[in-house]
């Protein structure tokens, strides 16, 4: 066994567990906007470290260029998807755990409601 299959598969079981722990996040966290952050961390870091250890177990330049296209469009829909369902949240009411401040949302909500309208 050489030493890019032992980096591999220890990055495809840090991966693994990243996912794992995301998972418990979902069921122990207070509300939907941290599980919707770990879960979106989850997405991004651990599926990063797995598409990275799968490289290493199959070098080549085809997987290689497969894997840097995979993690950059992962990592930029992982954000946006966490962002948009984080907003959709608020918008149907899923209540804020208590003790969040500031409530930005609802200042622009309410900035938004004070403007005169467009012609």
């Amino acid at each position: 066994m050489t030493v890019l299959e032992i980096v591999g598969q220890v990055l495809i079981v840090l991966g693994a567990l990243v996912f794992a722990t995301a998972g418990l996040g979902v069921i122990k966290l207070p509300d939907v906007y941290t599980r919707i952050s770990a879960i979106s961390t989850a997405a991004g870091f651990g599926l990063m470290q797995i598409i990275v250890g799968a490289v290493l177990l199959l070098p080549g330049p085809e997987n290689v260029v497969k894997a840097a296209i995979a993690v950059v469009l992962q990592l930029a829909t992982s954000a946006v998807g966490g962002m948009a369902l984080a907003r959709s949240g608020y918008l149907v009411g899923s209540p804020l755990v208590e003790g969040t401040s500031p409530d930005q949302l609802a200042e622009d909500a309410a900035d938004t409601a004070d403007a005169e309208p467009r012609a």
